[in-house]
């Protein structure tokens, strides 16, 4: 049996959240970055996340934010991780080490030495993401996920999941993947037929059934 974390990012509302946990998600994610199409309000994630089950853990978004206003948010103890999806630096993601968060950075890949630059970042996970020269994400494009086959560290793989590709992403060997627009109907609103068929596929390649919660 394989196990991979699932993350769905782009939460937006309460009927979304609640289908991707009943059909198995283990991670959701608020995108706080004002300018994308998925962006929620602080206060509306919050009541979102305050319904939530114990055991789903939940991820703030964030793009180009001083650490001030991460603490701001991620204060609350409502996130269990932080994903810094903009220009942050090495050293900027090295003042969350000593956090009691799990942080992730990610990594627009145009070659493999996108990826063997990703090595230098100190956060607990990396984020595989398809390079757009204006986009921070959500994009809706792919990479070459092969070239992921023997990184050294965990790594979400994101960007153009579907239904359709996702066996092939799940080969890579990743520690887990990242799906938004490949299951939406629109930006920011999930399709739960899409989303259904993909958990399917996922279960059916992982060998594991929905988890039951308690």
């Amino acid at each position: 049996m394989i196990d991979v974390k699932i993350k769905v990012c782009g939460i937006t509302n309460m009927e979304d959240a609640q289908a991707a946990i009943d059909m198995g998600a283990d991670i959701l994610g608020f995108n706080f970055y004002a300018r994308s199409p998925r962006y929620i309000e602080p206060a509306a994630a919050m009541e979102i996340i305050r319904k939530l089950p114990a055991f789903v853990d939940t991820s703030g978004v964030f793009v180009n934010v001083p650490l001030r206003d991460i603490h701001h948010m991620t204060n609350s103890g409502m996130f269990n991780w932080v994903q810094f999806h903009g220009d942050e630096t090495p050293d900027f993601c090295r003042q969350f080490r000593h956090w009691n968060i799990r942080t992730v950075k990610a990594v627009r890949v145009q070659s493999e030495d996108s990826i063997r630059r990703a090595l230098e970042y100190p956060t607990y996970a990396l984020l595989l993401d398809a390079y757009d020269s204006t986009l921070y994400g959500g994009t809706g494009k792919t990479f070459d996920w092969s070239l992921i086959k023997h990184f050294p560290r965990r790594v979400f793989i994101a960007g153009g999941i579907t239904p359709e590709n996702v066996s092939k992403a799940l080969e890579s060997g990743a520690y887990g993947i990242d799906i938004c627009s490949g299951i939406e109907s629109r930006p920011g609103k999930k399709d739960h037929k899409k989303m259904k068929r993909l958990f399917d596929t996922i279960f059916d390649y992982t060998g594991q059934k929905v988890r039951q919660r308690t």
